[in-house]
């Protein structure tokens, strides 16, 4: 069965304005637009064509048998202007645990200063569909960030000062919380203007985000958080994993995201909403290292980007006139073209689809695409 999914783009404020429009064809609204939520996450569902969400037709028994009530990831577009908030997202264990205990501690479920909303982790990937994506990922190695701190001067020494010592890990760890506190707010200003000040041919484009989120939050200690992060510049087609743990801010471009189904976040600066440090600190993976960026596997039409867990699996599909390729499904999927026109046919139903649309897929054990575009394919893990 294959059903058409529509979503309104949602607008948080570090969404662009253009991005999103132009990647469907239409005019801009004028306000940011952020992410498109294809799936049945209760936040924003998906529609299918009779206006119900997806996670009320996947309960109504409408669906072929078989098909689970609840899909074990999400697919989005998202489309950014300005930095998100730095976050990491917990373990499954993790989840299970914060989750019963805010519970047993009387935490409202919709509570600001809740952590855990559900039991489940949140593993998640990104790939780039505009021509650079950039983002923040994983803290960077230490002798790399000496360097950085070398060009900024004595506007870095509070920081400087906390990164010594013969565990990296554990400086590391110990400079993030530091980075979080009173004390820490109070080197801001000497720290902006040496950044603002700094020239390096190495760290170009470091200094160039660190600019720009000191303009955008100002005062706020996730500056030093974002100095001690990598930063990653993806052209279209790369991507880059978040497992558990790992410290996470996107800055700008145009990407599909997918991940599992969960709002479980632990922020840790950027951002005017709640950051629980402590719970950072538990959760946090301090380990310094190279960007988790994803190879994609694969020849022809069709290419995976294969992280190893079991919620989800994407895969891409480039077709051109002529062509036409065979996607065998290991469990209910959800298509969304990015580019160009393209056919989605199974069980003799065929359906066109744009760039910006989607459709669930059910009960198929393949599909076919065809036309001329780019499809990303959203399914469970293999």
């Amino acid at each position: 069965m294959l059903v058409p999914l529509t979503n309104t783009p949602r607008d948080y404020a570090w969404g662009s304005p253009t991005l999103i429009a132009e990647l469907e064809g239409r005019t801009p609204t004028g306000a940011p637009e952020a992410e498109v939520w294809f799936g049945d996450h209760p936040g924003h569902p998906a529609r299918v064509p009779d206006g119900r969400a997806l996670g009320e037709w996947l309960a109504s028994g409408d669906a072929p048998e078989g098909t689970p009530e609840r899909l074990p990831y999400l697919l989005k577009i998202l489309a950014a202007s300005s930095s998100l908030s730095i976050q990491a997202h917990p373990s499954k264990e993790q989840a299970e645990a914060g989750f019963a205990r805010e519970d047993a501690d009387g935490v409202a479920r919709d509570a600001g200063s809740r952590n855990y909303r559900d039991d489940n982790h949140k593993p998640e990937i990104i790939v780039a569909i505009s021509d650079r994506f950039r983002a923040l990922v994983g803290l960077r190695p230490l002798d790399q960030t000496r360097r950085l701190l070398a060009t900024l001067g004595a506007g870095a020494d509070p920081l400087r000062s906390r990164l010594t010592g013969e565990q990296d890990a554990e400086v590391l760890r110990a400079a993030l919380r530091w980075a979080l506190s009173e004390e820490a707010r109070a080197s801001l200003p000497d720290l902006v203007g040496a950044i603002r000040r700094a020239n390096s041919e190495e760290f170009r484009q470091e200094l160039d985000v660190l600019r720009r989120i000191a303009d955008e939050f100002p005062g706020d200690g996730g500056l030093i958080v974002a100095l001690l992060m990598n930063l990653v510049v993806l052209r279209r087609g790369e991507a880059v994993f978040a497992p558990a743990g790992v410290l996470h801010a996107y800055q700008d471009g145009l990407g599909v995201e997918l991940m599992a189904a969960s709002d479980n976040v632990l922020r840790g600066g950027l951002t005017p909403k709640h950051v629980d440090v402590e719970e950072l600190m538990r959760v946090v993976d301090t380990t310094a290292g190279a960007v988790p960026l994803v190879e994609p596997h694969g020849a022809g039409e069709l290419v995976r980007y294969d992280v190893g867990v079991p919620d989800f699996s994407l895969l891409r599909v480039d077709v051109n006139t002529g062509t036409t390729a065979h996607v065998g499904l290991i469990g209910p999927a959800i298509a969304l073209c990015v580019a160009g026109d393209v056919f989605v046919a199974a069980s003799g139903m065929e359906l066109k689809l744009s760039a910006g649309q989607a459709v669930f897929v059910t009960g198929e054990p393949e599909v076919s695409i065809s036309g001329t575009g780019e499809v990303f394919v959203a399914e469970p893990g293999r």
